[in-house]
Formats: structure tokens, C-alpha cells, sequence
């Protein structure tokens, strides 16, 4: 009898979690048995991140003393400062973000200590520094002048000022942050994997983290929102979408924030996304990258009954609010963080080692001929 192979382990159950689920029975994707749409609506992103690290909404002390740790820590030292600044110009932001949280792991005290408490005081150091590590360079590479971090303001408010000098309107950091609630988890996805899968040789949550900003910089994973946006300006105005989806499909190319391999029937992060891409389009007085958006919908889910993914409408939200297009991805790791933390917290609390069978289809057994005989 032969091994059936599962390419891309489709359908292999390979552990338990707590931390997400997408529930039928409701529609949705959940963050520890609440639904992303309400977090979004109820919640800000500290509160969203609170939860999936500590497993429960925090109460006006607990949130606040976690908003103080975090705050405390997003400077960065003056060494991570000056490797951003000798990083070459054209590097892509996802190299960056992997390679400072790498750094990190070279300063941090406690970078072995693989004990839950360690972990968690480590995860928070992480998402502190990335965003303020990622705005460095967005300047940097502008030949602008590094801004640092602000106790004062939200984690969402202090990434606009530290890449743009300003904060700007509520509605335009509400949408900023109801992206990063949507973006904070999602279970066992590749980029999620990795990093349980390299935490389960009983490596260090740095590690990790590294391994999985690596895995989400691939288009098929994280990439996927740039790619939205490289789409779009490809197709330049809406008279021109319905010809380019078209011959699109009719050429068999993959199109870009389409399909999920959890969702059949539509993700259900997309109508909460797509809203607010709706009021930063209104805001921002811009009617083509809605019109575009639309009719490259409807055909995709008319003609090959493929709805849109969450990348879809973040990618356009994201440019209109001011983002370089190789930079979504990188704001997708600054949210990511807190979902892939928890999962090595929770592989590190009832580890095995991950490694899996491979069916070998490569040559029978050889002799190795001497040189002369060959």
C-alpha cells in the first residue's frame, strides 16, 4: 500500500491550539472565542494583543500597565540605530524587520530563558522595537531624519508619527488599527507554523519571530497585499479593470488577494476591512481605487466563484494612507508578532518536536564507481 502524500499538509491536523479559530457557526474568525469583527468595533489594537498574549480582554489597570510596559520599550539602542542606517537603501523592508528582530535577540538579556514569563516580557520588548525599528528605516531610506518613538500616543498613533511626523485623523487611525486587529492572528497559517515549528526544537522566541517574518515576506502568505496594490497600479484607472481582469483569467494568472485556503465562501475579516477602506477612500477623496476594487470583485466571484481575502482591501487602504507598497507586508509583521508569540508560548508549554515523513522518489540504491571505472 502507498504513502498517501499531502502536499502542503491540506487537511492534516498536526496539534491543539487556544489561541484562534474560524467558527462556522458564527462565520468568523476568533481570537480567543471573540470574533474579530467585535474586537475591531469594541476594542483598540493593545486590547487585541493583551488578549491573544494573556488569553483574556484586559481590565482599565491591566490594560493600562500594559500600554506602560509597551510604551517603555519601543526606543531602540543606539547600536540597532546605526545598523539601520548602514542598511543598504534598496533593501526591502521585510529584510529589515527580520534582521532587527534578529539584532534583538543579540542584545536581549534574557534570550535564552524559553520560560513562559521570560517569553511574554520578551514578546512585548519585540512588538515595542519593531515599529520603531521599520519607521528608522522608512526615513532612513529618504534621507530623512530618524523620529523617535512617543510615550504618549497609541501603538497605532506613534507608527504614523514616527514614519510621517504627524498623526492624522481619528478615522484614519482607527482604520490603521482595525487593520492590525485583523492581522494579529490567524492559526496554524505557514508563517505561524514556522515559527512553532522552530520553536519546537526548543529554540528562543527571537529565533522564531525571525523565521516566521521570512515565511510571511513570500506573496503567497504576507506578500499578497503588495501584490494587491502592484495589481491595481497596473490596471491604472477603473475603465481599464474590467478588460485586465478578464484577460487575466483567460490567461490563467493567479490574481492577487483572491482565495484563502481556510475561507470557501469569503474571509470574514473582508466586509470589517473593506468598510474602512471605504471611509479612508471618502476621506481621502479617491473614487479609482474603490471603482477598481469593485468590478475586479464581482468578476472574480461571477466568473470563478473566488471571493477576496483580507490582503485585498488592506492593500489599497494602506497606500491611500500614505504607505510605500513594500512596506504592507512589513506593518502586517508589526501586528503578526503578537499572534505568533503566543503560539511559541503555547508550543514551548506542551512541546514535541515537529518532523514530519517525507515519501522518497529518488534513485534506487548506487554504487559508487572508482573515477577510472565511471
Amino acid at each position: 500500500m502507498s504513502e498517501e502524500v499531502k502536499k502542503g499538509l491540506l487537511g492534516i491536523v498536526v496539534d491543539e491550539t487556544e489561541v484562534s479559530k474560524v467558527m462556522p457557526e458564527i462565520n468568523s474568525l476568533t481570537y480567543r472565542g471573540y470574533a474579530v469583527q467585535d474586537l475591531c468595533e469594541f476594542c483598540r489594537f493593545e486590547e487585541a494583543a493583551y488578549l491573544i498574549l494573556k488569553g483574556d480582554l484586559p481590565n482599565s489597570i491591566e490594560l493600562r500597565q500594559f500600554e506602560k510596559i509597551e510604551r517603555g520599550h519601543r526606543d531602540l539602542s543606539k547600536n540597532l540605530y546605526e545598523i539601520i542606517k548602514h542598511m543598504p537603501k534598496k533593501s526591502h523592508p521585510m529584510d529589515v524587520a527580520r534582521t532587527a528582530v534578529s539584532v534583538m535577540g543579540l542584545e536581549d538579556k534574557e534570550t535564552t530563558d524559553n520560560s513562559q514569563e521570560a517569553n511574554t516580557r520578551k514578546a512585548l520588548r519585540i512588538l515595542a522595537k519593531t515599529p520603531t525599528a521599520l519607521a528608522a528605516f522608512y526615513r532612513i531610506r529618504k534621507g530623512k531624519k530618524i523620529i523617535k518613538p512617543k510615550k504618549e500616543l497609541t501603538f497605532a498613533e506613534n507608527f504614523f508619527y514616527m514614519c510621517f511626523g504627524k498623526v492624522p485623523q481619528k478615522e484614519i487611525v482607527k482604520a490603521f488599527d482595525v487593520s492590525l486587529i485583523l492581522y494579529a492572528e490567524h492559526s496554524f497559517n505557514v508563517s505561524t507554523f514556522t515559527a512553532r515549528t522552530i520553536t519546537s526544537s526548543l529554540s528562543d522566541i527571537h529565533g522564531a519571530i525571525t523565521g516566521a517574518i521570512a515565511s510571511l515576506k513570500g506573496p503567497l502568505h504576507g506578500g499578497a497585499n503588495e501584490e494587491v496594490m502592484h495589481m491595481m497600479n497596473k490596471i491604472k484607472k477603473p475603465e481599464n479593470a474590467l478588460k485586465w481582469i478578464n484577460n487575466a483569467l483567460k490567461k490563467k494568472e493567479v490574481v492577487m488577494g483572491f482565495g484563502h485556503r481556510v475561507y470557501k465562501s469569503g474571509d470574514s475579516r473582508v466586509p470589517t476591512m473593506k468598510a474602512y477602506f471605504k471611509k479612508v477612500a471618502k476621506l481621502k477623496k479617491d473614487k479609482k481605487f474603490l471603482k477598481i476594487y469593485d468590478i475586479v470583485e464581482k468578476v472574480m466571484i461571477s466568473k470563478k466563484n473566488i471571493h477576496p481575502n483580507v490582503d485585498y482591501p488592506t492593500g489599497p487602504t494602506y497606500h491611500l494612507m500614505g504607505f510605500d507598497t513594500d512596506f504592507f507586508t512589513p506593518i502586517f509583521v508589526i501586528s503578526r508578532i503578537t499572534g505568533w508569540s503566543a503560539h511559541i508560548m503555547e508550543q514551548h508549554s506542551s512541546n514535541k518536536l515537529i518532523r514530519p515523513l517525507a515519501k522518497y522518489k529518488g534513485s534506487k540504491y548506487r554504487k559508487v564507481m572508482l573515477l577510472n571505472q565511471r
